[in-house]
């Protein structure tokens, strides 16, 4: 029902409206800029003249100019069609013991691998005199500065267990049975 009431209100005197409006003066466009002239002039045969002209002075300038250029390096396919590195990095086989199966088998110098970093960091959690950043900087091939960040700001974590009584106040708070 409110649909044909906006119907009808919408169209109330729709014709008279549209003749108003088309009878309207209409506006004046904005003046524009002389640069857009220049398409109208340079059909003239002056311009087209002055275009072709050839000038001493900018061809003596250019012969002064000394472009050198070298060809980027050639990236080398493989028969699969992947891109070769063209410099290669140093890798080292890495250190997982009886996690071997769960990482990678090689990492470039100054990187280490998930289970390593983490095997490291329990190892400097549960034996720091023994695994001091020095060791593990030499041991996994990284630089000692990284090795003192990578041990103040990743910790392990810790498994912790509660108290017997603890566990029975826990235990000993029942919810109510619903009767």
């Amino acid at each position: 029902m409110g649909g044909r009431v906006t119907r009808v209100f919408r169209n109330f005197n729709v014709e008279n409206r549209a003749r108003r409006e088309i009878s309207k003066e209409k506006p004046m466009p904005a003046p524009r800029h002389p640069s857009a002239r220049l398409d109208a002039m340079a059909d003239s045969p002056d311009i087209k003249e002055e275009i072709l002209r050839k000038d001493d002075r900018f061809l003596t300038l250019l012969k002064d100019v000394y472009v050198e250029s070298r060809d980027p390096l050639v990236r080398v396919k493989d028969e699969r069609g992947e891109h070769l590195p063209s410099k290669q990095q140093e890798k080292r086989l890495t250190k997982l013991g009886h996690l071997e199966a769960l990482d990678v088998k090689k990492v470039s110098k100054g990187k280490i691998s998930l289970v390593e970093a983490l095997t490291l960091l329990n190892n400097h959690k549960l034996q720091p005199q023994i695994w001091t950043a020095e060791k593990i900087a030499a041991e996994y091939s990284l630089e000692l500065k990284e090795v003192n960040s990578l041990l103040e700001f990743f910790i392990p974590f810790t498994v912790q267990e509660f108290p017997k009584e603890t566990r029975k106040a826990i235990a000993s708070h029942k919810p109510k049975q619903l009767t």
